[in-house]
């Protein structure tokens, strides 16, 4: 995001430059940055390979609704990441950071063909239809993702300027330059780029701690959703349903999930009405693209990531219930990690958000 309201895609002060990712999640830090070939790469056939990674935790009291309001706590903990927790190296500090997308508000637009210099004032005053907050409390940005002879189509994002600004304040005391601020909807867009199978339209879901963030990718994020349904919320109904402890239900989450167990019955209907939420609004999707876009190129896929997608059993149940397959896809599956030593199997699936900020490329930085 940049400093006012109206914001260009255009790379001011980026060229061809490496960034790291820094995903900030509610009482934890992770970190990556990639290599890949600079000029003229093509991601779709080079694996980027990790040139450093790493995760730790801090007290969930340092972030409040979004913003980071202690930020010296964070700040230890990151610079805690960086001497003690880093596996490889971070070789740059021009940082890639990242927002849920369920403290940011997202629309895609149609608008008459404008000039540029009247773009940003329509967007703001089609922002302003949409967004409960008053516009001058956030910032804008939106990427151009389809246009004709008299139609434009774009991607608008807005965001907190106090969540943003506490983001810069934190880089600034890390001593860090930020370059990129985007929600994690498009950082797993970013990451789903990558798939063999990312020509084919699909619904992207990804899995957080508090939240499920839901897209529809077709070459650019489309349409947009998000549902109280994060891994959190799944260790939580579990632990109160079936009384056990955090750790106990935490241990089962993982272990058994919905696949066949003794316990499946009983956690299936813990989960139920969670899942269907997300269900609904996965088919609400899917209606709106369909009305919207057509169906001529009709969503055939769902792929889920994120830290809470790794339950066992989730990607059958969701195929059951939606009737279109769902498959789980591991962010490291794209990466090269030769060399290094890669997390535990239960810990993969977290890097999503911040595997999709350490692919930032300039045309992404602005």
């Amino acid at each position: 995001m940049g400093n006012t309201n109206k914001i260009k895609k255009t790379p001011y002060f980026f060229t061809d430059k490496h960034v790291f990712g820094l995903d900030i999640g509610p009482g934890s830090l992770k970190v990556m940055q990639v290599n890949t070939p600079l000029k003229g790469a093509n991601l779709a056939s080079i694996r980027p390979q990790v040139k450093g990674y790493g995760f730790t935790t801090f007290d969930k009291a340092a972030i409040e609704d979004g913003v980071v309001i202690d930020l010296e706590v964070v700040a230890k903990a990151a610079n805690d990441l960086f001497e003690r927790h880093l596996i490889g190296d971070i070789t740059t500090h021009r940082v890639a950071l990242t927002i849920p997308a369920y403290r940011t508000f997202t629309r895609s637009l149609e608008l008459p063909k404008l000039k540029a210099s009247e773009l940003s004032e329509a967007v703001t005053l089609e922002a302003e239809q949409y967004i409960s907050v008053p516009i001058e409390e956030l910032y804008l940005d939106y990427e151009i993702t389809k246009e004709t002879s008299d139609k434009i189509e774009l991607f608008v994002v807005a965001v907190p300027k106090k969540i943003v600004d506490s983001y810069v304040d934190l880089a600034e005391l890390l001593g860090l330059e930020p370059v990129l601020i985007e929600p994690t909807l498009s950082s797993s867009g970013r990451v789903f780029s990558l798939d063999k199978q990312s020509d084919i339209p699909a619904v992207v879901v990804d899995f957080g701690s508090r939240s499920a963030d839901i897209s529809i990718f077709d070459r650019h994020v489309l349409v947009t959703g998000t549902v109280q349904a994060g891994g959190e919320m799944f260790t939580t109904a579990i632990q109160e349903k079936l009384h056990v402890t955090p750790a106990e239900a935490g241990l089962i989450k993982t272990k058994y999930g919905l696949s066949p167990s003794k316990k499946q019955a009983e956690i299936i209907s813990v989960m139920a009405p969670i899942l269907d939420l997300l269900i609904k609004e996965v088919r609400r999707m899917i209606r709106y693209y369909e009305e919207r876009y057509g169906v001529d190129r009709p969503i055939t896929q769902i792929v889920t990531l994120g830290g809470g997608a790794n339950m066992p059993g989730l990607s059958e149940y969701l195929t059951d219930k939606i009737r279109l397959a769902v498959r789980h896809t591991d962010p490291w599956e794209y990466l090269d990690y030769k060399g290094l030593q890669p997390p535990s199997a239960a810990d993969k699936s977290m890097y999503a958000s911040v595997t999709g900020l350490s692919l930032a490329s300039p045309k992404d930085v602005f």
